[in-house]
């Protein structure tokens, strides 16, 4: 059997309110051996942690996506700064810049938050999952 480590997984989204636990106590069955569940906000990245507290094959990261950063502050990154202390967290993550929807945050906001974002991977020695839309220059030069 072909084993899968599903390294972008979103198990706290609403569309698996009905059946998450069941699905995720189905993995291994399945061929699925890990699970990396990514946060896009602070309620995400709870979620993961509770969700990879509850199940050994699945580990969290925490972060705030580009589309989801308008709510970023000093609190926020320290609870953020709190939730990357645990032990089942690997990642920073889903950090980046989207500048495909109109109605996501000014761009130049963005790129802040991803800023943070990454000294605080670099700060915790965490590795970063980076999402870019329509960002590519931007997101190499913040990267940079």
């Amino acid at each position: 059997m072909l084993e899968v480590f599903d390294t972008h997984a979103h198990y706290d989204s609403g569309s698996f309110n009905k059946d998450r636990l069941e699905v995720l106590a189905s993995m291994p069955e399945q061929g699925v051996k890990l699970i990396l569940n990514p946060g896009c906000d602070l309620g995400s990245s709870r979620t993961a942690v509770e969700l990879a507290e509850r199940f050994d094959y699945v580990y969290a990261a925490v972060g705030f996506h580009p589309s989801d950063c308008a709510p970023y502050d000093h609190a926020a990154e320290e609870e953020l700064r709190r939730l990357a202390r645990h032990p089942k967290v690997k990642a920073i993550g889903e950090i980046g810049l989207d500048y495909y929807w109109k109605e996501n945050p000014p761009h130049e906001f963005q790129q802040e938050v991803f800023h943070r974002q990454l000294k605080l991977a670099e700060e915790l020695k965490l590795p970063v999952i980076v999402h870019d839309r329509e960002a590519h220059h931007d997101c190499l030069e913040v990267v940079k």
